[in-house]
């Protein structure tokens, strides 16, 4: 794999070059289509690739080392004066930075429809190099992302207005796309040539259950658990999800482990719990349970350190199952609902590494410890538990508002003057230095009544949002999901977080606007496990 990264390094200085030599082409053949004012601010594109061909290549390669470098797991040191100056500022973004987003998304995509076999046929090679013989992950380094954002880099090199760097992403795509697909192309023959056999194509006998299946039914249709348990054998005397069996609990993560957090043991047998009752209809309902779990215990979107603290309530659920008849009401139950949460909230906090992350779950395993241990299940129990993790979430975002309380009352200042029309402090980059601003704490109000404005669908979307809420965004070139920890007084400046780092973006009204037009941002919704869980059970049931 070095060896393979190292070569297409090497390779990326031409590629960058005939980059170059295709968007003057490009431009040239335009020229005779525009307007006197277009040829003018053409030919001062033109003119300055020409004078600044090798600033440019510069920043194009060392953005290309950068991602790799990253994408690699080799960070660079925490220490360095880059790291320095991106805690010292925030980046503040605006409609400008937004344009350069759309167009920076169209020639990702752009890339990735005119090279789509050669990705495809590339993806398996490197998957090869590195042991992945699902190809069930994009290992490679050299994505069109990499180098749709290198191109970025390279047009921020222009000593040009922002209308110039936009021109020059816009007449790169088509050569960038097609360079690239001759590029993939390449670089799986060099792989095929070194003796390099894809995984894909490989023919491999492994031990049953050993590899994964495909998810087959990835749907946001989620059954009606009343109807299914009418369907679930209930004799003691039939064939049941742990009859005959010893499945063994999920291994909790190492981390966990550490501590002690997670329990040991299996869960409990269908019988053993089915002994207690003589009802048909009890026994259905524990079946479910018991095979809803399981569903959820093999759902791969599902971490491993989440999947431990849901089996832990395996048993209990099967004991509440005799007592709770509302247990079926999956969208309402306090214990669905919980599970849920859970698992939204680690997938919004993605790094098994963040702290946040880790007392996150070291919270939720001693909330489930304690419903474990108690020998009555009722529906209160499991109610308890959701307003105590509902608490904790909240907690947590005070702490981050409060962490982020300076840039509040700065950017609070900087609002009001925004609208009083005394202009914006903002850098060539769109980059605010906070330490520019008055940096005074200003209280973490609730949002204000919002500013009345138009009634178009991503004002009513902005106007919707509130503190706490996530966000999906196409951000500074690429997809990140963001919190909102403030929106302005006054509407025109909002401050998110990043769910996988201590970073913040102060978003101009007019940037998430054009955005959510843009189908750049939208709002995550929480999905349901439980369902997708019920929808594979329904299947299984049916193919039975």
């Amino acid at each position: 794999m070095q060896q393979f990264v190292e070569d297409e390094q090497l390779r990326a200085p031409l590629l960058f070059d005939q980059l170059v030599d295709g968007i003057l082409d490009h431009a040239r053949k335009s020229l005779p289509t525009m307007t006197p004012q277009q040829r003018s601010m053409l030919g001062d594109l033109m003119q300055s690739l020409l004078s600044q061909r090798s600033r440019l290549g510069d920043y194009f390669l060392r953005s290309l080392q950068e991602q790799v470098d990253a994408q690699l797991e080799r960070p660079a040191p925490q220490g360095s004066p880059e790291g320095a100056a991106k805690r010292r500022t925030l980046a503040l973004v605006d409609e400008e930075v937004v344009a350069m987003d759309v167009q920076l998304s169209h020639i990702i995509e752009a890339i990735k429809s005119t090279a789509e076999y050669e990705l495809r046929e590339l993806q398996t090679y490197i998957s090869a190099l590195v042991g992945d013989m699902d190809v069930s992950v994009d290992h490679n380094p050299f994505r069109p992302e990499a180098f749709a954002r290198a191109t970025w880099a390279a047009s921020q090199a222009l000593p040009l207005s922002r209308g110039h760097q936009l021109a020059f992403m816009r007449y790169a795509g088509t050569p960038l796309a097609q360079l690239l697909r001759t590029a993939y192309a390449a670089s799986t023959s060099r792989l095929e040539a070194m003796g390099v056999e894809p995984a894909a194509h490989r023919t491999l006998i492994l031990p049953s259950g050993s590899r994964r299946g495909p998810r087959s039914n990835e749907t946001t249709f989620s059954p009606d658990l009343h109807r299914m348990r009418d369907s679930m054998p209930a004799p003691l005397e039939t064939p049941l999800s742990y009859e005959g069996q010893q499945r063994p609990a999920a291994q909790p993560s190492p981390r966990a482990a550490a501590t002690g957090a997670a329990g040991t043991g299996r869960p409990e047998h269908w019988t053993e719990v089915a002994r207690h009752t003589t009802n048909r209809g009890d026994r259905q309902s524990i079946e479910l349970v018991s095979r809803l779990f399981e569903a959820m215990q093999s759902d791969t979107r599902v971490p491993d350190d989440v999947r431990a603290i849901i089996s832990r309530l395996h048993g209990p659920a099967m004991r509440l199952a005799l007592r709770d008849a509302g247990m079926l009401d999956q969208d309402k139950h306090p214990l669905w609902r919980f599970i849920n949460r859970l698992c939204f909230e680690c997938e919004m906090a993605p790094d098994p590494g963040d702290p946040e992350r880790y007392q996150l779950l070291k919270s939720a395993m001693g909330t489930v410890d304690q419903l474990a241990a108690e020998p009555e299940q009722n529906n209160g129990l499991y109610r308890w538990a959701l307003d105590r993790f509902e608490s904790f979430l909240h907690k947590r975002l005070t702490r981050r508002l409060a962490a982020a309380a300076s840039q509040i009352g700065a950017l609070q200042k900087l609002e009001d003057k925004i609208l009083a029309g005394r202009g914006t402090p903002t850098s060539f980059h769109g980059t605010l230095d906070i330490e520019e601003l008055d940096t005074v704490p200003a209280e973490l109000m609730e949002r204000s009544t919002p500013v009345q404005r138009g009634e178009t669908a991503s004002d009513s979307w902005l106007d919707g949002l509130r503190p706490g809420d996530w966000v999906r965004m196409f951000l500074q070139g690429r997809w990140v999901q963001a919190r909102l920890l403030w929106p302005g007084e006054r509407g025109e400046v909002f401050l998110f977080g990043d769910g996988g780092s201590d970073t913040t973006w102060a978003v101009r009204r007019g940037a998430l606007l054009a955005m959510h037009t843009g189908r750049l941002a939208k709002t995550l919704k929480q999905r349901s496990i439980v369902g997708s869980a019920a929808a594979r059970v329904q299947e299984q049931v049916a193919s039975a």
